[in-house]
């Protein structure tokens, strides 16, 4: 039995199943496809008021609000955030798939063999929800904080709709943060999925879309174009030597090796010697490799592909998170003690849960760590493999473990009064 075992059975004895899975469903069915996060937002307003978090509101974009509030505690504690965002991606084919059963309305989130079945249900509205439903569990306890425990639910970072998914949501808050409008936190939790290990670490990436420019001619006199097609062959090969090269360099322990992946290449047309080709990549990044060297290093790989005369290559960077080419990888130590003491409570929340792991994804923590330097993690309940799936769902029992979690790990990190 660890040290946080009694306080973890407390609020497992506490937590009202009923009440805190109704609050999950209220949520998705709150549709907020990035675009519409003020729906979702109108819903946490209520929600966060009830619990007495005095939330604020303000646009990052005209009719996109972010929200935000706290318990303040009695000020001899530090101040632990919880983050996620409120925006969703997209339900096409979701109810084409799911026809005539009761998985067809994406956001009437049944619940099928202990899972809720709705697009957000993962990602990230159990993160959300586990993070509110964690206070109200602190009060049926009668816990009173020592510190303050602060939430910021941020918009448009997904990605996927037109003109959005640029982090602009959590862009606005960390200049909040900055300017001194907003209490900067001492350690925080990103409610991204995680199925309840804690993520130290996470990858970077960048998008580069490339446009390979030769010069068509008709397919009887060949000799008079220039191959664009043949080019991109010897662009992607280029790619791939170099992708071999920096996955044999180096691996992160958590993280694992980089890599280059080409995602999409099209060109050519009818009859004719192919005059264009498109070709797109993803490029992994590792914790220590900075943005700038790696976009230089591959475009030196593709400058140096060998390709004909005549032939142009242009290539554009359209994904910027906090960096202008794409996302920054990021870590914090594994040996903080927030990190150690969350992992066992989770693990007394939930036997097997509280693995030190590192995110398969890229979320927006490079924000809190880089440009606040606040130390954060993710861990939520909820599958990263089946969101943005046609199959997205949580396990409630892992869902309710979270809220038992989180609010262990809240009274344990802002301190009780009294003890």
């Amino acid at each position: 039995m660890t040290a946080h075992a009694p306080i973890v059975e407390r609020f497992a004895r506490l937590v009202d199943r009923d009440a805190v899975v109704a609050l999950l469903k209220a949520a998705v069915s709150h549709e907020s496809i990035t675009g519409n996060e003020a729906n979702f937002v109108a819903f946490l307003n209520r929600q966060m008021a009830d619990l007495g978090l005095d939330p604020q509101q303000a646009d990052f974009l005209p009719g996109r609000p972010n929200i935000w509030g706290a318990r303040k505690g009695r000020g001899d504690g530090p101040r632990l955030l919880f983050v996620g965002h409120t925006d969703t991606v997209h339900v096409r084919g979701w109810k084409e798939r799911w026809r005539g059963t009761e998985r067809e309305d994406p956001f009437a989130a049944p619940e099928i063999d202990g899972e809720i079945w709705a697009r957000g249900a993962g990602d990230l509205k159990a993160g959300i929800c586990s993070a509110l439903a964690a206070v109200q569990l602190l009060d049926r306890a009668g816990v009173e904080l020592k510190g303050d425990v602060a939430f910021a639910f941020v918009g448009d970072e997904e990605s996927g709709e037109p003109g959005t998914g640029v982090s602009a949501g959590i862009k606005d808050y960390t200049q909040r943060v900055l300017s001194g409008e907003i209490e900067k936190p001492d350690f925080a939790i990103y409610v991204e999925p995680t199925r309840l290990s804690v993520f130290p670490a996470q990858m970077g990436f960048f998008i580069a879309d490339l446009a390979i420019a030769g010069k068509s001619a008709y397919f009887g006199v060949p000799e008079q174009g220039v191959d664009a097609l043949k080019a991109a062959h010897a662009v992607a090969s280029a790619i791939w030597a170099h992708s071999d090269a920096i996955s044999a360099r180096d691996s992160h322990s958590l993280v694992g090796r980089a890599f280059a992946l080409v995602t999409e290449m099209s060109g050519g047309g009818y009859i004719a010697v192919p005059g264009e080709c498109r070709l797109s990549l993803i490029r992994k990044l590792l914790p220590g490799e900075a943005l700038d060297d790696a976009v230089a290093e591959f475009e030196a790989a593709v400058r140096g592909a060998q390709v004909q005369d005549g032939i142009s290559i242009e290539i554009d960077y359209p994904a910027g998170r906090d960096h202008r080419f794409g996302g920054s990888p990021s870590e914090v130590s594994e040996d903080l003690p927030q990190i150690h003491d969350l992992a066992e409570i989770l693990g007394a929340a939930l036997p097997g849960r509280g693995r030190i792991e590192g995110a398969p994804y890229w979320s927006e923590i490079p924000f809190l760590i880089d440009q606040i330097g606040c130390p954060a993690v993710y861990c939520a309940p909820g599958d990263i493999t089946n969101c943005h799936t046609l199959e997205e769902r949580v396990n409630v029992e892992e869902y309710v473990a979270g809220v038992v979690a989180f609010a262990a790990f809240i009274a344990n990190q802002c301190g009780v009064v009294g003890q």
